[in-house]
């Protein structure tokens, strides 16, 4: 399907592949192997001939409509799904990186791929520098002669830090570096970082592209060639690939891709909105919000803030968990992405393996919470938020 169509077109066409039944809806393949005409053909598919499909650890119709839909709505000319958005990251890694290699990253990343950099990556003599998201002189001063990858994620997780991609992109093609976003909070709906000079995109399909926390997935999306084709080669060695029913699940979230993220953001702009007014409220972090440091760049760059709205109580840790353990509607727990709102205390939860130090540097304090604002009313989430806040 072509660029012609608009995304909400793109989000529920693109990538469909009927068989001769005719199905309205994708089809879901569960099947671990095919069955080829003679020996010949068989030989041809495990040598990697043909168009045919050969086993579901890196072949599978489902799974190709989904990477198909993806990538049409990232504006990417290819897509490789993966078990989950850490998986992603890892192939990415094991693909472009070998020993000796260097990676500049930013610390406003999430906390399980900081742990992925600095502690798996460096047993295999590949060595990471953090550096500021926004602070593009220091990406510059971090490029070495070794260096292979630059990787952020923007917005940021959990503070809502935004990158000028475009810039960072440029210093990447000087240094001779892949630069890798993750897109995982905006989706491709509010922001698409091919468009701004990135070479490839990266999601947790977990959350939004699903959009009901239902299952885990991944993906790694950018032009067709060695990269593209290397991940391929990864998934079908060393195998963290997408189960075709999870795939089929990620598929039909997409359907309704644009009409929830502009939604959710509407939303949780509503929220930050009322929290920033609130007296117990120190600080909001939310894009979508005049006080936000980067929030011209947030409207040259995306549609709209999206759906994670992150703020500091006044009080520290207690105070945070008073507001948490208040709640009765909204989920405590650490996923994000879903139409129902969650609450997570970021310190003691997803950035806990942190050191207290790499917290700090991060912007992560004790009094911190982060929301993700899902579908319910603005004002039932405000009346839950009152309870802890007093």
């Amino acid at each position: 399907m072509t660029d012609t169509f608009e995304l909400a077109t793109l989000g529920v066409r693109a990538g469909q592949r009927r068989t001769g039944f005719q199905e309205h809806s994708e089809a879901l393949f569960l099947t671990s192997s095919y069955v080829f005409e003679n020996a010949a053909q068989a030989a041809a598919g495990f040598a990697g001939g043909g168009d045919g499909y050969v086993y579901s650890r890196y072949t599978n119709p489902t799974v190709t409509m989904m990477q198909e839909r993806l990538a049409a709505l990232e504006g990417a000319q290819a897509c490789v799904a993966t078990a989950s958005g850490m998986s992603a990251i890892l192939a990415t890694a094991m693909v472009l990186l070998k020993a000796g290699d260097h990676v500049v990253s930013s610390n406003a990343i999430f906390g399980a791929t900081i742990q992925l950099f600095s502690t798996l990556l460096s047993k295999f003599g590949i060595e990471t520098t953090f550096v500021p998201l926004t602070r593009i002189e220091q990406w510059q001063r971090a490029v070495r002669p070794n260096t292979r990858l630059f990787f952020l994620e923007s917005p940021s997780n959990p503070l809502g830090e935004v990158a000028d991609i475009a810039a960072i992109a440029a210093v990447a093609k000087q240094a001779g570096a892949t630069l890798a976003v993750d897109n995982c909070l905006c989706t491709p709906v509010l922001q698409r970082p091919l468009a701004l000079g990135a070479d490839l995109v990266i999601h947790s399909a977990t959350k939004y592209l699903d959009g009901q926390g239902r299952v885990l997935g991944g993906a790694v999306a950018g032009a067709k060639g060695a990269v593209m084709d290397s991940l391929v080669g990864f998934l079908r060695t060393a195998g963290p690939s997408i189960s075709p029913f999870n795939a089929w699940v990620i598929l039909k979230g997409m359907e309704t891709l644009e009409i929830r993220m502009l939604a959710q953001s509407e939303r949780a702009l509503a929220v930050a909105a009322w929290l920033e007014r609130h007296p117990q409220v120190a600080r909001v972090y939310y894009p979508g919000l005049p006080s936000h440091p980067q929030r011209a760049l947030a409207q040259r760059q995306q549609r709209a803030g999206g759906a994670i709205v992150s703020f500091d109580v006044k009080g520290g840790k207690e105070a945070a968990w008073k507001v948490i353990d208040a709640t009765k509607l909204i989920s405590i727990t650490g996923n994000l992405g879903d139409v129902k709102t969650t609450i997570t205390h970021p310190a003691t939860t997803t950035h806990g393996r942190l050191t207290p130090e790499a917290r700090a540097a991060a912007g992560i304090g004790d009094g911190l919470i982060r929301l993700a604002v899902g579908l319910e009313a603005v004002e039932d989430l405000k009346a839950d938020l009152k309870r802890g806040l007093g």
